[in-house]
């Protein structure tokens, strides 16, 4: 079996193509998903992991929480159904089916926590940070029965995704994240730096279609790249933000890393809400054993892309990829 996951996430189209990027990779076993609001509201994001079940049998057994409705902020979340479609799903209407094991209840999370602690669980936040945080508020010593956190969030010297410093997952729950990463350890933090970096072509997509493992993928990407080709008329292709943040968690070969403190603005407006921040002098860089007592976290800031070229293309198609 392979890398035990926990998975926090808003489940629209760069969530859904991880989790079936998760499903068809043997080094990857998610063993439960918490749904959370972000992209959209929280019941969508719980009705498109079940449909994502159903269209790839996946087992019951695999838990599937609900998570928060709102950020720490108190503020109503705003969704954005121009960039994932009015259900998350793109052009994709699933039904708004929210049964099959799905609870509201955050011991539900403890329990799998508990369950595999002893097998080296990780827990991918490819979302809002608000359902993690409120589990390091609640119970903080269960945490710490965590291997590793992951996280998409963030953008180092490079333009934001919400403002134009500020990555989305941090911007919209400013309180959340500084929370997370003044509480947990240890963290890797995906940023923008590399995630948009991870770009999945039409031409790879068209090619996924024709011989891959699921049609369902080319629906999803194709709207997709539609939204940020009219944003961004340069840009040639999908990034695949959540994607790339679960291959860190066992293709961490892939980047470039360095280790930093890191802080998160936490106005309640303007420009710099949510943007993360961290100190580059030269000997503030420390080394992984340096870092455990200062609470700096490991960062990755390039991506070689012909790897995870490689290694997406060979998971989705089924065949090797050089």
């Amino acid at each position: 079996m392979g890398q035990k996951v926990l998975v926090f996430g808003d489940i629209g189209i760069d969530d859904t193509v991880a989790l079936i990027y998760g499903y068809f990779d043997n080094t990857i076993d998610i063993v439960g998903v918490v749904a959370n609001y972000g992209n959209i509201p929280r019941e969508k994001a719980m009705a498109n992991v079940n449909y994502i079940r159903e269209w790839f049998d996946i087992d019951p057994s695999i838990e599937v929480v609900l998570g928060a409705e709102k950020p720490m902020t108190g503020e109503i979340p705003e969704f954005f159904p121009e960039i994932h479609g009015e259900y998350g799903l793109g052009p994709i209407e699933p039904p708004l089916v929210n049964e099959g094991g799905v609870v509201e209840n955050f011991f539900e999370v403890v329990e799998i926590i508990k369950r595999y602690h002893d097998q080296d669980l990780v827990i991918v936040n490819i979302g809002r940070l608000t359902s993690l945080a409120t589990m390091f508020i609640l119970y903080p010593f269960v945490m710490g029965n965590v291997q590793h956190i992951y996280m998409m969030g963030g953008a180092f010297w490079v333009p934001g995704n919400a403002t134009a410093v500020s990555e989305a997952n941090f911007y919209g729950d400013p309180i959340a994240a500084r929370l997370v990463l003044k509480n947990a350890y240890p963290v890797t933090i995906v940023p923008l730096n590399v995630t948009m970096q991870a770009i999945a072509t039409p031409q790879m997509v068209d090619y996924i279609s024709r011989v891959g493992r699921t049609k369902i993928i080319k629906p999803l990407l194709d709207y997709y790249y539609h939204f940020y080709k009219q944003r961004n008329p340069g840009i040639y292709g999908s990034p695949l933000h959540d994607v790339v943040t679960l291959m860190a968690t066992v293709d961490k070969d892939m980047f470039v890393f360095r280790y930093l403190p890191v802080d998160i603005i936490q106005s309640e407006n303007g420009v710099d809400r949510g943007q993360s921040i961290t100190d580059i002098r030269p000997y503030v860089d420390l080394q992984e054993s340096e870092a455990n007592d200062e609470k700096h976290h490991r960062i990755a800031l390039e991506l070689d892309y012909w790897q995870f070229y490689n290694k997406f293309m060979s998971i989705m198609t089924g065949q090797a990829f050089q």
